[in-house]
């Protein structure tokens, strides 16, 4: 499977027991390697483990999407850089044009 140009695994799949007798490996996996993992449950919904890092990106991936004039934005921008008309810059340069002051 494909995500941002870049191959991805599919998600483990595990059981609700399963998970529970390796629960610290499991995490280990899904921290370290950038897994994700899909807990099947006898009685209920499945549910997917994921990184907290990987689930801020997803959330603020999906928040700067959200306006469209904005998603207009990234994606030419985007545009621009991979067509090589995009002007390298420092988190400083930046700052310092937009007025941003220090952190």
């Amino acid at each position: 499977m494909l995500y941002n140009d870049r191959e991805v695994d599919v998600p483990i799949e595990t059981t609700y027991s399963n998970l529970r007798g390796n629960l610290s490996e499991y995490l280990d996996r899904i921290v370290d390697d950038n897994e994700i993992v899909v807990v099947r449950r006898r009685n209920g919904k499945n549910v997917a483990l994921i990184a907290e890092h990987e689930l801020t990106s997803m959330l603020e991936t999906a928040h700067l999407l959200s306006s469209p004039v904005n998603a207009d934005r990234l994606v030419n921008a985007l545009r621009d850089v991979r067509s090589g008309r995009g002007k390298r810059m420092s988190i400083d340069e930046l700052r310092k044009e937009f007025d941003l002051g220090q952190p």
